[in-house]
């Protein structure tokens, strides 16, 4: 079965990190990255790499539709909402790593399967691919009636467009904490800390839940197979302390530490939104190539 090919939009940090993770996917092969800036890293590093480069945009991709079956968006929530409609109608599948949220939510450990066919998704934010598996976890023990996370990444990884999309992080987020995550409520935080040498991304997650009494070790139980799950594609992420039970209150603290691959490894927030995509692409190439082995043996 061979590889399915994809293009990247988005030359930028986000986009960089992701070219060099799907190097290594035994299922995703990249032919292209798409952007608009001529004289940015991504784009030097793409054409080093043999990649096909693309510097006028998503016009420029829609002249070679060919080069790709599946495409990662990752620039701002703003360009993403003329990608979808440009893409539209094209059969191409479009994995969304900016917050517009106009497909469906979807984080791998929570409902990896349930929207795979669905030709956009959307993958929340860094925030949310971090604390939403958590929320999910403990919705599965007790009710969550409120759930608030605080997301603080170094500010030396918040680029351009992570600082663009401050707005759409917090509505964005708090939505999928309650669509996908569990909780009845949710509000969500983003800090940009410029603290020397850069601290490492740390999440905190608060859960007011209905009867927790007597379910302490459940709960826990549940958050570290979580994290184990988690940790099979973000190999730097885990819990910084056990739980901490507060009568009906529960609050997880969580650090994420990037695998290096494009940044140092305090820009966790990078890593685990990349990483979390290309877990979805590849799922999503696996069903595209089980469509066509299937035509295939049926003609």
């Amino acid at each position: 079965m061979g590889k399915v090919k994809v293009a990247i939009i988005g030359s930028g940090n986000i986009g960089t990190d992701l070219m060099l993770k799907l190097h290594r996917s035994k299922s995703l092969e990249l032919t292209a990255m798409i952007g608009i800036d001529p004289h940015s890293d991504g784009l030097r590093r793409a054409k080093a790499y043999g990649h096909t480069i693309i510097m006028n945009g998503v016009d420029g991709f829609l002249e070679k539709p060919d080069l790709a079956d599946i495409l990662f968006d990752a620039t701002s929530a703003k360009a993403h909402y003329r990608h979808a409609e440009a893409l539209n109608k094209t059969g191409k599948h479009l994995i969304d790593l900016t917050p517009a949220a106009i497909g469906p939510f979807v984080v791998p450990t929570v409902n990896l399967l349930e929207h795979i066919n669905k030709p956009v998704v959307n993958m929340v934010t860094c925030g949310g691919q971090a604390t939403i598996p958590i929320i999910h976890a403990v919705s599965q023990v007790c009710e969550v009636e409120y759930a608030e996370i605080v997301a603080t990444i170094a500010s030396k990884s918040a680029g351009p467009g992570t600082r663009m999309n401050i707005d759409e992080f917090t509505t964005t987020t708090a939505r999928a904490m309650e669509k996908i995550g569990g909780a009845k409520n949710g509000k969500a935080i983003i800090i940009l800390n410029p603290a020397e040498p850069p601290i490492l991304m740390r999440d905190t997650v608060y859960c007011q839940v209905q009867n927790a009494k007597g379910k302490e070790e459940q709960i826990s139980a549940a958050i570290a197979r979580r994290v184990e799950e988690i940790q099979e594609y973000v190999p730097g992420y885990r819990l910084r302390t056990e739980p901490i039970f507060d009568g009906d209150k529960v609050s997880i603290f969580i650090e994420v530490k990037g695998a290096g691959d494009y940044l140092p490894d305090f820009s966790g927030n990078l890593d685990i939104m990349t990483a979390a995509a290309v877990k979805v692409g590849e799922e999503k190439a696996n069903r595209l190539a089980g469509k066509r082995t299937k035509a295939v043996k049926a003609t």
